[in-house]
């Protein structure tokens, strides 16, 4: 199991073209958005990437089978650092449920692993965080947020750090905060334009 689909058992939807590449000192805005496609609920999912992070849905993002992925300096393709966003139809009966699930896929691929509470908070939504402390010395730290019943959707955000990573408290405040940031909205299908042919 690749550690940058961790969370990602569950049906993922495709995101469209939303991205942003932060590069000032400041944190960006950024969104993911995911179009109606039959029995499943358009969405949209926006926060506020790291200063200096690079934000993407349509390249990497998508190679790799995940909806949103915001990662620091250049793109390695290993899942180190990198905070991946997963959305899925809800379908099961509680949030609760969710995470359940992928603990007990987690524990199937490492049963020696240990499994902690990763406290997280966000005014907007239910959201609840597990800490996956590996037997390679590999941690994930994987948060499932539900935005309600009406959304018709779920997602998490995901990141992989190594244990014994120098940076590892820093990094992961930042996750934090990519989490308590994150704001759900219904998707908006973008406005066509109102110009005439040759009008800019």
């Amino acid at each position: 199991m690749k550690r940058v689909l961790l969370g990602a058992l569950l049906l993922v939807v495709t995101a469209i073209t939303q991205a942003a590449v932060p590069t000032s000192s400041e944190p960006a805005r950024v969104e993911a958005s995911g179009k109606p496609d039959e029995a499943i609920p358009g969405w949209t999912i926006s926060t506020s990437a790291p200063a200096g992070w690079t934000a993407d849905c349509c390249t990497y993002a998508k190679a790799i089978g995940v909806d949103f992925v915001i990662y620091q300096g250049d793109w390695t393709g290993e899942p180190d650092r990198v905070m991946v966003l997963n959305v899925w139809p809800r379908k099961l009966p509680t949030l609760a449920a969710e995470w359940q699930v992928d603990q007990k896929h987690y524990l199937q691929h490492d049963p020696l692993a240990k499994v902690a509470p990763f406290p997280v908070s966000n005014r907007t939504m239910d959201c609840h965080g597990l800490l996956y402390q590996g037997t390679d010395h590999i941690d994930d730290a994987v948060v499932f947020c539900d935005p309600g019943k009406a959304a018709g959707i779920r997602f998490s955000w995901s990141m992989t750090v190594a244990a014994d990573d120098a940076q590892r408290q820093h990094v992961t405040e930042l996750f934090e905060q990519v989490i308590e940031k994150s704001v759900y909205a219904k998707y908006q299908q973008p406005s066509k334009p109102t110009g005439k042919p040759g009008q800019h």
